[in-house]
């Protein structure tokens, strides 16, 4: 009897992610985290996201909520699926707070993406802790909310511009949404309305290291509680603590067997790992330049190119580099850049996929493509200096040499043991932060602090 006593005052966690794999991922581990430091944890999974994706963590309970769009969102525009989601989804979220406190499991705190900042009013009607979820870096938050408080003005008419904590920006090198808005209307709206009123939240978590950003994240604490969590990557690959983490427990594509045999055969740091993540759609002319240099390079290379993504491939292509290359539809990313073969990771400089190179030392070769990838491109080469950017031409194609110089330069040239002595620098700070009492493990620790006491008096 004592024992079900103790299970009923578990303080309880339900978080709400924006359904899509880059969000979805990092509050999963985020989850985990807490779910081994004693919190229950249920995840508000949309109908579309339950059914389509592969598995789920076993540590982690799940309940579905609608976004008005079960059968999957086809081509709706994100202005009208976001207004959809909050109508249709703050409806159902609160059916489900409703249902979980008449069963006596009530929820104590929503952890939300801010994406879904309607998240944080429904925590405020049950009046349970509400906690944002930053997916970015602090440096995009930052440039987000100067935008959205109307400290930058737009458009970017300045050659340079400068914040605090942030290296000198030129206008290219911002978000895609803040330096050509009119290419992303809907997405330029959702990404500033994460902004809307995150600092009325009892807390803001950021899936960032505080010794990766800690000058922007000092000056971000002066407004909001933030607090640095990450890396959220599975903890076999950090602290080993959670034995039975050993990947994100979560897969919208099927990832392809068939890689880690293949690099088994390689020598060290003799592989090209290239990815350009879940959502990015490279051009026929891009695919073709792109294709040339790991020819040219004459290293070994995997190739990740989703099935939609295949068809651009050139003629042959498959055929000619049998013998060098490897390509496939997906895999498990993180296996990958942890076999000692991988030499280089050539990368879009998606926020999660730049934490895994950091966290796993491994040099990039950033080629952004939209959204914040600029920004963490901007940090890779020119304040963590652990990787290079390459430069697209007038018509904003990367072209073969460049590519074959960066990779190059990475894996052989002068600059190459540089690069390499910083990864090793950074991959052992974010191991250290999320290691007991470690940054990241201090602030995990003062949050489940913080919600015993109140989960205690509630039940």
């Amino acid at each position: 009897m004592e024992k079900e006593d103790t299970q009923k005052v578990k303080p309880h966690c339900l978080i709400l992610p924006f359904p899509i794999q880059g969000h979805i991922n990092p509050m999963l581990q985020f989850s985990k985290r807490l779910a081994h430091k004693g919190i229950k944890i249920t995840l508000a999974a949309t109908k579309h996201i339950f059914k389509t994706t592969q598995h789920f963590p076993n540590s982690i309970s799940v309940e579905t909520i609608s976004d008005g769009f079960d059968e999957g969102i086809g081509s709706t525009s994100t202005d009208a699926y976001v207004a959809e989601f909050q109508r249709v989804g703050s409806r159902t979220l609160t059916d489900l707070l409703a249902k979980f406190r008449s069963s006596g499991r009530a929820v104590d705190c929503i952890i939300y993406d801010p994406f879904l900042p309607w998240g944080l009013g429904v925590a405020k009607e049950f009046g349970i802790t509400g906690a944002a979820f930053l997916t970015q870096s602090c440096a995009v938050n930052i440039i987000y909310y100067h935008v959205y408080k109307g400290k930058l003005k737009m458009p970017l008419l300045e050659k340079e511009y400068l914040f605090p904590g942030l290296p000198v920006l030129e206008p290219w090198e911002f978000p895609s949404f803040i330096y050509d808005p009119e290419q992303h209307p809907g997405s330029f709206e959702l990404v500033l309305n994460q902004i809307k009123d995150v600092e009325e939240a009892d807390f803001v978590f950021v899936n960032s290291i505080y010794e990766l950003e800690k000058e922007v994240t000092d000056w971000m604490s002066k407004f909001w509680q933030v607090k640095t969590i990450g890396p959220t990557i599975p903890s076999m690959y950090l602290d080993k603590k959670l034995l039975d983490d050993k990947d994100y427990g979560l897969s919208i594509f099927k990832p392809v067997d068939a890689c880690i045999n293949w690099l088994d055969k390689k020598p060290p740091k003799s592989v090209i790992y290239v990815s350009f993540g879940s959502m990015a759609e490279l051009q026929n002319e891009q695919m073709e330049e792109l294709s040339q240099a790991l020819k040219s390079t004459n290293n070994y290379f995997i190739w990740i190119v989703r099935s939609s993504e295949q068809s651009k491939l050139p003629n042959n292509f498959v055929k000619e580099t049998f013998e060098k290359g490897l390509i496939v539809s997906w895999c498990s990313q993180l296996e990958v850049l942890a076999h000692d073969s991988i030499g280089c990771f050539v990368t879009h400089c998606g926020w999660n996929s730049t934490l895994e190179a950091l966290s796993l030392g491994v040099p990039m070769v950033a080629m952004p493509w939209w959204s914040d990838q600029s920004v963490n491109a901007k940090f890779v080469m020119n304040v963590w200096k652990m990787g290079i950017r390459v430069r697209p031409d007038v018509n904003n194609v990367v072209r073969k040499g460049e590519i074959v110089r960066c990779v190059k330069d990475v894996i052989e040239g002068e600059g190459g043991e540089e690069i390499r002595k910083n990864t090793r620098k950074w991959r052992d700070l974010t191991r250290e932060a999320i290691e007991k009492g470690g940054s990241s493990d201090r602030n995990i620790e003062e949050f489940v602090n913080v919600l015993n006491p109140r989960s205690l008096n509630s039940k």
